[in-house]
């Protein structure tokens, strides 16, 4: 199969291909790939807020209707905390 050109949003091809043929989605193969390319460095706008496991189980709640995690409501604390850093 001939490989796909993702785009030039994509700084690391063959990353991004290694990653979506394990099945990460496009969106997640695509930050893991670039933040490698940048050298792994963590980007200056994030870092501020407390860990998932610092927030209380109504804050994680909260988040995950943001991010629209289905199955939110049956959830408990440690499961909304795997949902949101997974997703």
């Amino acid at each position: 199969m001939p490989r796909r050109d993702p785009g030039p949003s994509i700084k690391d091809d063959d990353t991004y291909e290694a990653l979506r043929r394990d099945g990460a989605s496009k969106e997640k193969a695509a930050r893991i790939a670039n933040a490698k390319a940048a050298g792994g460095k963590p980007s200056k706008k994030g870092g501020k807020a407390a860990p998932y496991d610092s927030w209380s189980r109504d804050d994680l709640y909260k988040r995950a209707r943001e991010i629209g995690i289905d199955g939110r409501s049956k959830m408990s604390k440690g499961e909304l905390v795997h949902a949101l850093r997974t997703h």
